[in-house]
């Protein structure tokens, strides 16, 4: 089952083509890493995969049902939205709440407008809140207030909050580019687990590489609005890397962790591909 099909999507702010023909095919159970240097269009992609960023052109279904064509919401998007997770670079809580609360607002889209209202949630639904808190390892904050969390604490009720949502997709922009790290490894470990033991479909945008390496089997690297890289996490070389992110490449690849251009023996060379023309050009004049 595919989760996720974008065919020809474009998109424009002002004179800034943000996002460039791109098409791709996300099946179900996959994570994905979407990498490239800032401006390249990573979260732009995820916002109109997320259904709130409509394209000039093109078409995006999710689970076999289309969200929009050629700018143009479909009916369906409300209903489809409920199916996606997403988890902001600012977490998106609200402070003042305490963070099972901010948990509990996963069910807004399953429950009545009235009983959203006014905060009217069942035992039911706050068990199952206490448990996404559980599996994320913070059940034990869940009555403090959520200004009170630390970073990698705060992105992680963000992603429980996903859960209760009982999302089939979960998009992650840019989840651990504010975090330390180890609790970048923390939040990355649990979106793979995620990922590992439920099946969910995960498309996370990173800044550092390394991550993308370690936790997500296929990256999509993208620069200037157009996909140039469609593979095995694996098989990004340095020297590529060096073309995408130019002087800013020796920050993103992580040096605990070294990645040779020679595969293991056996295995079989991957070589970064241009798949597109506008992202042929745009490496050449790198």
């Amino acid at each position: 089952m595919t989760a996720v099909k974008i065919d020809a999507l474009s998109k424009s702010f002002g004179r800034k083509l943000a996002v460039n023909d791109v098409s791709l095919t996300i099946p179900a159970g996959e994570m994905v890493a979407l990498i490239g240097a800032s401006g390249s269009g990573k979260s732009t992609l995820i916002r109109h995969i997320a259904g709130l960023e409509r394209g000039d052109a093109g078409t995006i279904s999710i689970a076999g049902q289309t969200i929009q064509v050629n700018g143009r919401l479909s009916g369906e998007a409300r209903e489809i939205r409920r199916q996606i997770g997403v988890v902001f670079q600012q977490f998106n809580l609200v402070n003042r709440l305490s963070v099972l609360t901010n948990v509990l607002i996963g069910f807004l889209g399953q429950i009545s407008t009235f009983r959203g209202t006014f905060g009217m949630f069942t035992g039911s639904e706050k068990q199952a809140a206490m448990r996404a808190l559980a599996r994320v390892g913070i059940a034990d904050t869940a009555r403090q207030r959520a200004s009170t969390l630390s970073g990698g604490q705060k992105q992680r009720a963000a992603i429980a909050r996903a859960l209760v949502q009982g999302a089939k997709l979960m998009l992650a922009d840019e989840p651990i580019a504010s975090l330390d790290p180890a609790s970048a490894k923390r939040v990355m470990e649990i979106l793979a687990g995620i990922n590992r033991e439920d099946g969910l479909t995960i498309v996370v945008s990173l800044h550092q590489v390394e991550y993308a390496r370690r936790y997500c089997p296929r990256a999509i690297a993208m620069k200037d609005g157009g996909i140039v890289y469609d593979g095995p996490s694996v098989a990004l070389t340095n020297d590529f890397l060096k073309e995408l992110y130019g002087e800013a490449s020796e920050e993103l690849i992580l040096p605990d962790a070294p990645v040779s251009d020679a595969p293991a023996s056996g295995q079989p060379v991957y070589r970064p591909a241009i798949v597109t023309a506008s992202g042929a050009q745009a490496l050449a004049t790198a």
